[in-house]
């Protein structure tokens, strides 16, 4: 904090993210294939910057961050058809699962009461041998540090 007082009725980040967490039923890499196989859709709300770093994963429904709700909420004139209604389970994914999952509450805001994210994100789906596609070698996009406040 730069030693100005916090207005009243703000909150720090990690009081919002935990709040928003408490909300959601995350899971784990092996779930949310499982759910993905089942016919849930995942979003992946990484910059395209990211993915072409990262990779991707085969099905995810491409998404970035700042048109998420426009696209997916069944309401909107500007839904995508993959969206569905309502009650499809949506699980959202960033690069290490914090922007996700405050991406799935503000989904859940808009009534999609089966929306929620994929705890570790892309980093832990990777790490789990799940199926990939275009990531650069190893040493190119995880040799550098890529600590929990980077926001995706």
């Amino acid at each position: 904090m730069t030693g100005a007082a916090r207005p009243d009725g703000c909150r720090p980040i990690g009081e919002v993210l935990a709040d928003a967490r408490r909300r959601l039923k995350r899971l784990d890499p092996r779930q949310a294939y499982g759910a993905m196989q089942a016919g849930a859709l995942l979003v992946d709300i990484r910059p395209q910057a990211q993915r072409a770093a990262e990779g991707q994963v085969p099905g995810a429904l491409v998404v970035e961050r700042n048109v998420l709700e426009w696209r997916l909420d069944p309401a909107s004139d500007a839904r995508l058809p993959e969206a569905g209604d309502y009650g499809r389970q949506v699980i959202v994914i960033c690069s290490e699962g914090y922007a996700s999952s405050l991406a799935a509450a503000s989904l859940q805001d808009l009534g999609l009461a089966n929306a929620t994210d994929l705890a570790g994100g892309f980093h832990a789906w990777a790490g789990s041998g799940l199926p990939v596609t275009g990531a650069r070698p190893h040493d190119e996009c995880h040799g550098q540090d890529m600590t929990h406040g980077s926001g995706t």
